[in-house]
């Protein structure tokens, strides 16, 4: 490890453009509850029983007690070290930080200029799509004042701001993700790389000549084509890694 540690440092060092694509890898030693893995399912449901369209329109009260619940757990969560070392290379000219996860602790760990492809669980907008509920508004209060909230602008419902299954991605945040694999060096960090379109990005990345490199816990589909893969938890590595750059 110690080898290809010291070459994603000389590549990051080297580099005029760095991009970070992170997952669900990055919060777990937080305690953020994955979808995937034992900890997957909720009162015997799985999260595609329940984070849909479909799902939301049939039973919104069972939706809703399921977000009350992932939120009142991400509440209590904090930033980890992989957080805070990422946080710190935003604030450099040419770093950018892309998530696929939805708890915000990026933002709470004083990441700069977000890209967020999946949207935040502190953000609601409108079910029924509203215009002037359809742009997402903050409320972190936990728990919401009521276990159905409503919109805002047309009194409907309210939902949680993010992507669900069967849903298209933000076209502006897909589009950033994508200008941001214009880079020297793309690093993914506890990404399952299943998940498209943000599984493509580390593949297109390498065709524009960018040095790729992942880490994780365990290999995963981009392991036989990034660069450099690293096995080892985020909050262990990343550190690492940093020291080397100082």
């Amino acid at each position: 490890m110690e080898q290809r540690l010291h070459e994603l440092a000389a590549r990051i060092r080297d580099a005029r453009r760095v991009t970070v694509m992170t997952g669900a890898g990055v919060s777990a030693a937080s305690g953020v509850p994955t979808f995937r893995g034992p900890g997957g399912l909720w009162r015997t449901y799985r999260p595609e029983d329940l984070a849909t369209p479909d799902a939301f329109e049939r039973d919104p009260a069972l939706a809703w007690e399921w977000y009350a619940w992932r939120r009142h757990k991400v509440a209590s969560c904090e930033p980890n070290a992989a957080h805070t070392v990422l946080a710190h290379w935003s604030q450099r000219e040419g770093v950018r930080i892309v998530t696929q996860n939805v708890d915000d602790l990026h933002i709470r760990a004083g990441t700069r200029d977000l890209i967020r492809l999946h949207g935040s669980l502190w953000e609601l907008k409108c079910f029924n799509g509203c215009d002037a509920g359809a742009r997402p508004w903050r409320d972190e209060r936990v728990p919401l004042p009521d276990a159905l909230p409503r919109c805002p602008h047309c009194g409907g419902y309210a939902r949680p701001a993010v992507v669900w299954f069967g849903e298209s991605l933000d076209p502006a945040d897909v589009d950033r993700a994508a200008e941001a694999t214009a880079c020297d060096v793309f690093l993914t960090v506890g990404t399952s790389a299943l998940v498209y379109p943000a599984a493509g990005f580390a593949r297109h990345a390498q065709s524009r000549g960018a040095f790729t490199a992942e880490i994780n816990l365990e290999e995963t589909p981009a392991s036989s084509f990034v660069d450099v893969s690293i096995l080892g938890a985020a909050e262990d590595v990343l550190p690492r890694l940093d020291r080397l750059l100082a």
